[in-house]
Parts: structure tokens; C-alpha cells; sequence
């Protein structure tokens, strides 16, 4: 069990490629979302975000497969993604009707919590264009053979969307294996996808069925629950009982039943309140486990986005062969040092990642 051989980067033309949708985040700052009378854009999006991560931290040649409407919120949406680094020429310009009816930018709007409120998210992405993407869209024979493309990842809040992103997955991911692209999935459950399309009984049936071509495994102790059905033992309500023991059971679970995982990675969070988490990750690769540090006591500015930051980090080590306890590392620090700031993507350099893994502290520098 070990991470399939990488097309060699001059073969290609990107490191990375992200399927899913681009949206909007609206950020009411230090107000609540339904009382505020501003709000600060963003953007963002479960799969997006790691290729945003790979290049603007790590230096990857990074791209996305999305759809966005053509009309001046969707302009507004390249143009953050353009800030971004993350290259464009695979985003479907579908044309808009007028007000939305058929096609839209999908919108997040996401509040911080503090102390004993929590984060509050309340998406308004139904109809949106990414939302309609079904198998046949993209020449994904041309994207993975005539261009190339190391790395595929994509996950399951786009999967969740529609009754045709599934397929578009899977097309993907056939043609990804295809031309040796390595293929990796984050399963990031959101209970609001699922719960008017069948809730977890669905949830599970996809992702499952997106499963068995996976090659690196990526979520959280719910992902793993709600989206696949492996439990872990010992765990209360609140996350509180980070014993990694549990969690190692649930991995070694999810590697029997879906053998072609060449890699499982889980984050740790114990979410003691909205601003204080203890953060950890557990990598399975090569036929062993490998630790992060648990960090406890976390202070959190903004925890959107932490999950993505660490699974960028994990690919960037994994890419490079820095190794498993390596690469386990780099996507913690990187997905801690992503919750100190606002916003869904990371203002993060490779610097401050590397410093962070070598217990660096808060001291200023200058």
C-alpha cells in the first residue's frame, strides 16, 4: 500500500487539478450574518481551496474544472480566482438568462463564531452552474493525456450538489487512472447537501460508489461516518475524545473495505469552544500510521478552510516525496496556520509552514 509512482512534472502541464464549484463566500467580519449590513467577498469551495492552497503556499502549477455563469458576479468569481494563482482554462463559461432562473453563482455565507457561539454557514448555491456539470462536459482525455495532470481532487460537497456531479466524478476519476493521474478525495460532509436528497443513507451510496477509485483518502471522523459508515469507538457527541487508538481502528476498517486506498489521512478536532480547538492529524500510508502533533488549546480566528489547507499540505508532501510523517506534518501545520486568518483559502507561505512544523512560536518577526 503505497502512494501509485507520479507522472513526472515536465510531462505535464499542471501538478494540480480541482473538480468542483467556485463560490462566493459573503464574510459579515465580526457581526452575524442576520443582523450585519456589510460583507466582505471571498472566494472559495471544498475542492478549490486545495488547489488554491498548492499554489499560492506551495508553489504548485494548480488549475480548477468548474462551471461559473457568465455575467458580472461570475466575472467577480474568475477575478478572485485569478488572485488566487489557480489557472482558469478549464472553467465551463455558461451563458446567463437573465436573472437566474436557469444558471447561477453559487453564494456561502459564513460567520465566525467565538467562544461559546459557534461558526454558522448558510449556503445559497441551489441552480448554481458547478451544480449542473454532468458526465461529457469536459475532455478530460485531452486535460489528463494531451496536457497532463499529476494530481486530481475533487470531493463530496461536489458530489452532494446535483443528481448528475456524481458522474461527473466518476468520469473524471476513470479518466484520471487512465492516464496515471494520482486521485485523491476529500469526503467533507455537509448535512445541509444531503438532508432534502436522501440525508446519510444517500450520502453514503455515492460516496461509496466514488470510493473504490480513490487513491488518498481524506476527511474527519464524521466525513468517515456519515459519508462511508465506519464508526469510531470511544467518540462522544462533541469530539471530545481524541484517542487516536479509535480513530486508527476506523482507518484500518476503511483500508479493508476499500483496499485500492494507497493512503487514509483524518484530521483530529476537539472543538472546546468556537475560538479554542485541539488539532491533530493521522496519515495511513505505506502500511503504517503516522501522527502529527496533537496541538492543544489552538486559538482559532476562522476555522473555514482548515480542512482543504491540511489536505493541501498533505498532498504538497506526498508530491514532493517528503515522506508519509513528513507530509502528515505539512498538512497540520499548514491547515493550523490557514485558521488564523479570515477568509476560506490560505495567505500562508512555505516559510511560515516550515516553521510552524519545527515548533516555531508566535514571536514577531521583523
Amino acid at each position: 500500500m503505497a502512494i501509485p509512482t507520479l507522472r513526472k512534472p515536465e510531462d505535464c502541464k499542471y501538478d494540480i487539478l480541482s473538480l468542483g464549484e467556485g463560490m462566493i463566500r459573503l464574510d459579515p467580519g465580526e457581526e452575524r450574518i442576520h443582523t450585519t449590513r456589510h460583507f466582505r467577498a471571498w472566494e472559495g469551495g471544498g475542492e478549490y481551496n486545495v488547489a488554491r492552497g498548492l499554489k499560492r503556499c506551495f508553489g504548485k502549477r494548480s488549475a480548477v474544472a468548474t462551471a461559473i455563469p457568465d455575467n458580472p458576479l461570475g466575472r467577480l468569481l474568475e477575478d478572485l480566482i485569478f488572485q488566487g494563482g489557480v489557472a482558469t482554462e478549464y472553467v465551463r463559461w455558461v451563458p446567463f438568462d437573465g436573472i437566474g432562473r436557469k444558471v447561477r453563482v453559487g453564494l456561502n455565507f459564513t460567520e465566525r463564531g467565538f467562544g461559546v457561539r459557534a461558526a454558522v454557514g448558510c449556503s445559497d448555491r441551489g441552480h448554481s452552474a458547478a451544480a449542473q456539470i454532468q458526465r461529457g462536459d469536459f475532455d478530460w482525455d485531452t486535460i489528463f493525456g494531451r496536457d497532463g495532470v499529476r494530481w486530481l481532487h475533487t470531493g463530496g460537497i461536489f458530489a452532494g450538489l446535483s443528481d448528475t456531479t456524481p458522474g461527473a466524478v466518476l468520469e473524471a476519476m476513470a479518466a484520471a487512472k487512465k492516464h496515471g493521474t494520482v486521485v485523491s478525495y476529500d469526503l467533507n460532509y455537509r448535512p445541509s447537501l444531503w438532508k432534502d436528497i436522501g440525508g446519510q443513507e444517500k450520502a453514503r451510496q455515492v460516496n461509496r460508489e466514488l470510493a473504490a477509485m480513490v487513491d488518498v483518502m481524506i476527511g474527519n471522523e464524521e466525513d468517515f461516518s456519515a459519508s462511508l459508515g465506519f464508526e469510531v469507538e470511544g467518540l462522544d457527541a462533541h469530539c471530545s475524545k481524541l484517542d487516536p487508538r479509535n480513530f486508527k481502528k476506523m482507518i484500518e476498517e476503511a483500508v479493508r473495505a476499500f483496499p485500492n486506498f494507497s493512503a487514509v489521512a483524518t484530521t483530529l478536532r476537539n472543538a472546546k469552544t468556537a475560538s479554542v480547538n485541539d488539532w491533530g492529524a493521522i496519515l495511513y500510508c505505506d502500511g503504517a500510521f503516522h501522527e502529527a502533533d496533537l496541538r492543544e488549546n489552538l486559538e482559532i480566528y476562522d476555522r473555514v478552510g482548515g480542512g482543504d489547507s491540511f489536505a493541501s499540505g498533505l498532498i504538497y508532501g506526498l508530491m514532493e516525496g517528503k515522506g508519509p510523517q513528513t507530509a502528515v506534518n505539512y498538512g497540520a501545520a499548514h491547515g493550523a496556520l490557514a485558521m488564523t486568518t479570515p477568509g476560506d483559502t490560505t495567505t500562508a507561505s512555505l516559510r511560515e509552514v516550515k516553521r510552524v512544523m519545527q515548533g516555531g512560536g508566535a514571536r514577531i518577526s521583523r
